[in-house]
Order: C-alpha cells, then sequence, then structure tokens
C-alpha cells in the first residue's frame, strides 16, 4: 500500500469529514489556531506538507508557502480565495482549486432568508408577537415582490440570488466590474449607480483588497431611506461604521448580514440595533453544502495528484 500524502487543513471539519479525509491523506488537523500555533507548527512541519486544505479568510501565506518546499496543491473549501496569496502559488507552479459551485443554492437561499426577514421585519415582529403587541398598532413592512433587487457581483452565487429574485416578480440590476454576456439583467458600470437605482442591494462580490469598503456611506446614502442592504460576501466589503451610522441615522431602512469585517468577533457597532438582521457566516453552511464542499475537495486533490488535474481551477 503506498503512503499516504501529507496534507494540511487550516479550516474546521466535522468529525465525519476528518475522518473522511484521514481515510485518504496523512492529515494534519490545525483549525482556525492561533497565529503562534500555526507559525509553530508550519515551521516544524512544513517540510513533510504537499497540500493543504484552507478556506479563504483563513488562506494562506506566502511566507507560509516558502517553508514548504514540497507544497504542490493548495484548495479552499468554497468559492473564496482571498487570503491565499495567489502571485506566489503560480511563481512556485503550485496547483490552486476551490469548491465553486458547491454551496451556491444554499448561500443564495440564506440571501433571500436574510433579505425577507430584514424587509418583512422578521425578528422585530416576532418579539412583538411573544409580547403580546396587536398588529394594528405595528407599522407594516413593505413588499418584497415586485421591488428592484441590485445584485453586486453576478458570479455564481449572484445568478442563483438572480434567479430566485425573478421568482418573486422582482427587477434586476447588477453591477460586475464588466457586463456579463448574454445576461438579460440591468448592468451598472459603478456600485453608486446599482444602489442609486435598487431597492434592496445584494453583496455577492467576492472579498480582497479590490473591493474593500465598495459599500461606503455614499453607497448607502444612494439606496436611501427605503433601501436594505443584505451582505453574503466578505464582511471587508461593507464598511461597518459607515452601515451603523445609516442604520442609526434611517439613511437606510434595514440590513440582513451574514458576514462582518470583525470576524470571529461580532460585529460590535450593529449589536443592539433593531433594523439589522445578522447571522454568524452560515450562508454556506447545510449538510448538503459541507458534503459537496468536501467531495470537491477530495476530487480535485484526486485530480491532481492523479495527474488528470483539478476539477475547479482558481
Amino acid at each position: 500500500m503506498s503512503e499516504k500524502i501529507p496534507l494540511l487543513v487550516l479550516n474546521s471539519l466535522s468529525q465525519e469529514h476528518q475522518a473522511q479525509v484521514a481515510a485518504v491523506y496523512d492529515m494534519t488537523y490545525l483549525p482556525v489556531p492561533a497565529q503562534a500555533e500555526r507559525d509553530a507548527l508550519i515551521a516544524a512541519q512544513g517540510a513533510r506538507f504537499r497540500a493543504v486544505l484552507t478556506i479563504g479568510s483563513i488562506g494562506l501565506t506566502a511566507a507560509e508557502m516558502d517553508a514548504m518546499p514540497k507544497l504542490e496543491l493548495v484548495c479552499c473549501m468554497g468559492a473564496g480565495y482571498e487570503a491565499v496569496a495567489l502571485d506566489a502559488a503560480r511563481a512556485r507552479g503550485i496547483a490552486l482549486a476551490n469548491g465553486a459551485g458547491t454551496n451556491d443554492d444554499c448561500v443564495a437561499d440564506h440571501a433571500f432568508g436574510l433579505l425577507i426577514g430584514a424587509m418583512r421585519h422578521i425578528r422585530t415582529l416576532d418579539r412583538l408577537c411573544r409580547e403580546g403587541v396587536r398588529r394594528e398598532i405595528i407599522p407594516h413592512p413593505p413588499n418584497v415582490s415586485g421591488k428592484r433587487i441590485g445584485i453586486l457581483g453576478l458570479g455564481t452565487i449572484g445568478r442563483k440570488i438572480a434567479k430566485r429574485a425573478a421568482g418573486f416578480d422582482m427587477e434586476i440590476g447588477y453591477h460586475n466590474r464588466t457586463p456579463r454576456d448574454g445576461v438579460p439583467h440591468r448592468y451598472f458600470d459603478t456600485a453608486l449607480g446599482l444602489a442609486t437605482w435598487a431597492d434592496i442591494l445584494v453583496v455577492a462580490t467576492p472579498g480582497g483588497a479590490g473591493t474593500r469598503h465598495l459599500v461606503d456611506a455614499a453607497v448607502l446614502d444612494a439606496l436611501g431611506p427605503k433601501g436594505f442592504l443584505v451582505n453574503i460576501s466578505r464582511g471587508s466589503v461593507v464598511d461597518t461604521e459607515a452601515l451603523a451610522a445609516a442604520l442609526r441615522g434611517g439613511r437606510i431602512a434595514g440590513a440582513g448580514l451574514d458576514v462582518y469585517e470583525s470576524e470571529p468577533l461580532p460585529p460590535e457597532p450593529l449589536i443592539g440595533l433593531d433594523n439589522v438582521l445578522l447571522t454568524p457566516h452560515m450562508a454556506g453552511w447545510s449538510p448538503e453544502a459541507t458534503q459537496a464542499s468536501l467531495d470537491r475537495f477530495l476530487a480535485n486533490a484526486e485530480g491532481h495528484f492523479s495527474g488528470r488535474g483539478v476539477v475547479s481551477a482558481i
């Protein structure tokens, strides 16, 4: 029997998924460690590893790659890869892959859950119902159907969100760096222009330096006092302090967020606000989605080490 390939796993996996991976690879498991612990392990064992499994927000640095002379594959579970040093990997000829497409439906479902929950004031209505408040004295929340939805980033997840929006008879607009071929939705060449047009702005763009604070005070003001924001991409895309100020001042009506700049800590400026619905970065997590993401990693790794190539290259 051939020796198992040494693999470093930096993201959390269930015990079942750890067992699946360990059955095939010589797995070293160090999920979301303190940086000092991560540095110490890579310094001590980095020379062994031929593959790394991570996620976009945890990533892998150029210095860490340098400490792994045998490294030939870096995989991300899920679509994101913003904290992976791509240029350093490519300069070394290290194969790069992700789990694009494995959790799109789960994320799009969650986005619409946040959208409906925020617009229909579900969190507040639940509390008022438990307190015995009669509906006659509660302000009416707006319809979701028929509104204009602006999607900031029409990638695979953005397209799934647009598909769900069509079922709600929404007008659909989007902003990318360039228009998508064959897409019927209205294109806007700036985030500001999209926010000015939209009733709801859904953030589905990748994270990283290029999109940091793309949703700032000006974009929120363009969305306006009847507008709603949903973010299921990366916390860095939205300026948290600007969002908190807009929500407190009634400059936008509400927000639904699954991601925050402060992760893994909660977004303190937003905690006390009733017009924001918060979930702890769970949009891409379901039994179905996480199994599909793990299966994709195994397929990517098997493809690489067999010589056929990864299934979903970055």
